[in-house]
């Protein structure tokens, strides 16, 4: 087995869908319109995008049959592995979301109330289709768990909950800090580190991202197996390609480019 550290960086670009429409704002709150899912997908993939992942953020208020349109008219864009996540309750919106075109699952809430349904989805789909999504506070020392889209304390330490995670069966941790998402501050290495070296499976570190460098510094100093953003790539702001050139200089493996 490769160790994680010799693997290559994955840049994985955040779709957050409201009403049919990929919306970003800072810390989960104040929304704002940033285009539509699958033409940004489609741009994504011409552009070098290592994934996909879109998130559901009114997905209590969406029908099923609205969630699996947009999955579907993503994953027709792509080339690329798609995650999607936001309200997946149960097996049956599990094999919803992948019967509509999504190669990994994404589980936050329904992880939480119920773990089992994390291994008897990776005994369903596999480990690697599996992914829980952590939403994170700090709180004094440690971080904080937070459900319900960063709505809800659960009570939660996010390093013991991962743990518990990739222990259920879980392939993959998706994590995100509540109090940098969308600062563009940087991601919270401090955070991602923790996780990172807390479980055997990739983290994926989310929130805060504004800068080149702010992902060089996840990959090394928050020890991240990948790096999800949302505003300085749907605005334009970042090209991706020039992203991985900088990410290579620095002597990061990434996918495409070589250093």
């Amino acid at each position: 087995m490769i160790p994680r550290t010799r693997l290559s960086k994955r840049l994985i670009a955040c779709l957050d869908v409201r009403d049919g429409r990929v919306v970003k704002g800072v810390g989960f709150e104040d929304l704002r319109d940033a285009g539509d899912p699958a033409a940004l997908a489609s741009r994504y993939n011409v552009e070098g995008i290592d994934e996909v992942v879109v998130l559901d953020v009114t997905a209590t208020l969406e029908t099923r049959q609205a969630r699996a349109a947009t999955v579907r008219a993503v994953a027709a864009e792509l080339f690329i592995p798609l995650a999607v996540g936001g309200g997946i309750r149960d097996e049956v919106d599990a094999a919803a979301v992948v019967v509509a075109g999504a190669d990994t699952v994404s589980l936050n809430t329904a992880a939480l109330e119920r773990p089992a349904l994390i291994t008897t989805l990776a005994d369903r789909y596999g480990s690697q289709a599996i992914v829980v999504a952590i939403d994170a506070k700090r709180q004094g020392a440690g971080f904080e768990v937070y459900a319900r889209s960063g709505r809800t304390p659960a009570g939660r330490d996010a390093v013991e909950w991962a743990r518990e995670a990739a222990a259920r069966g879980a392939g993959e941790i998706l994590l995100t800090s509540i109090d940098r998402d969308g600062t563009r501050q940087g991601f919270d290495c401090a955070l991602t580190a923790a996780v990172s070296a807390a479980v055997p499976i990739p983290v994926i570190a989310s929130g805060g991202a504004g800068t080149f460098d702010h992902f060089v510094e996840v990959f090394t100093a928050g020890r991240a197996d990948a790096a999800l953003a949302a505003s300085i790539f749907h605005y334009a702001e970042k090209g991706v390609r020039d992203l991985k050139t900088h990410l290579a200089r620095a002597g990061i493996p990434v996918r495409g480019v070589t250093s």
